[in-house]
Formats: structure tokens, C-alpha cells, sequence
């Protein structure tokens, strides 16, 4: 039988790593000694490099673990925690996502085509992005996609003319795809 091999590295007293190293295998000072641990680190398939080297005492793992324990207020330090929020407003409306104004058109028909869309919307302003999703079994619309303007002008003056209207002998419904919170926002939508 071959020899026996430890899978428990030993540690001996606790070292401070250098910032050169960052407890990383590979890293320069970092390593072992030449022959020092070749057997245990071949032995145990570098799993004392992969855990941060010698130096360091047993249970304590993690990326930035230096020995210390780390205090909650530590973990915010600098930008961490600081968190960007979305203008929310006092009062509902259309949320703009982050190109454009974008509206969600129901009930549309499953032979439409993009063009058909692109025609009928482009009266109303410059598209700037148009979604049509198509059910991958028989290759027709799913009856809804989404129309992109860039400005909120155009896009409600679509909405103002376009909903309930017809497309391809079909009436269509057209609102908001995204809503700011409060009043009537998480309500479910009116149905025609």
C-alpha cells in the first residue's frame, strides 16, 4: 500500500499576510518554502494553498478573512451598503425604463406581423425599439408585445389614440408597460 497522507495540513503559529500575496496560491511570498511542504501540498492536491497557505488557524475561511473577526459596522465601510433608490414620486404614473418609454400592447393578432406594428405606431413618433414575441410551437404572436418611444410625448399620444383601436380587424389594448408606485399601482388592470 502506498504511503498514507495527511489531509489535515499543520499549521504552526499564526503569521500576518502581506498585502503582496493576498493569501492567494500561486503568490509570490505566498508559497511555501522549496521543499519545505512540496510532499504535503502534492500530497493533498494544494489543498493548503487553496486555503490560504500556512499561517492560518483552523474554521476561519472566506475571501478577506485576515485572522480578525469582522464587526457588522466593518462590513459597510465605504460604499458598501450605500444603495442607489428609484424617485419614486407622491403620485402614480409611467415609469421610464432606462431608454425609453415603453407600452404594453394586449390582444394583438397572431398573423400580425412587425411591419404591421411598425406602421400603425410610427404615426405617433419614432420607435425606437419594437418586441414581438412569438410562440415557438406554431410561429405566431403570442398576442401582446411592446412598442418603444423616446420621448414620453410620443408614447402617450400612441396610447391616447391607439387603445381600443383595430389592428388587423382586431381591437387592441395599449398602456404603460412599467407603472411608479402609488395610487392604483399592484392593482390589477381593467380588462375590455
Amino acid at each position: 500500500m502506498a504511503d498514507e497522507v495527511d489531509f489535515e495540513p499543520e499549521y504552526e503559529e499564526e503569521q500576518p499576510m502581506d498585502d503582496a500575496d493576498n493569501g492567494q496560491a500561486g503568490g509570490g511570498d505566498g508559497q511555501a518554502a522549496a521543499g519545505e511542504d512540496d510532499e504535503e501540498m502534492v500530497g493533498n492536491g494544494g489543498a493548503a494553498a487553496a486555503k490560504g497557505g500556512k499561517g492560518r488557524k483552523g474554521g476561519a475561511k472566506g475571501r478577506g478573512h485576515q485572522g480578525g473577526s469582522m464587526e457588522v459596522e466593518d462590513r459597510y465601510e465605504g460604499r458598501g451598503g450605500v444603495f442607489e433608490s428609484v424617485d419614486v414620486g407622491s403620485a402614480g404614473g409611467p415609469q421610464r425604463s432606462v431608454e425609453g418609454w415603453i407600452l404594453f400592447v394586449r390582444n394583438v393578432h397572431e398573423e400580425a406581423q412587425e411591419d404591421d406594428i411598425m406602421d400603425k405606431f410610427s404615426e405617433y413618433g419614432a420607435v425606437k425599439n419594437l418586441h414581438v414575441n412569438l410562440d415557438r410551437r406554431t410561429g405566431f404572436v403570442k398576442g401582446y408585445c411592446l412598442v418603444e418611444f423616446e420621448k414620453k410625448e410620443e408614447a402617450q399620444s400612441a396610447i391616447d389614440e391607439m387603445d381600443g383601436s383595430q389592428l388587423l380587424e382586431q381591437d387592441i389594448s395599449v398602456s404603460w408597460a412599467f407603472m411608479r408606485g402609488g395610487k392604483g399601482a399592484g392593482q390589477p388592470r381593467r380588462r375590455r
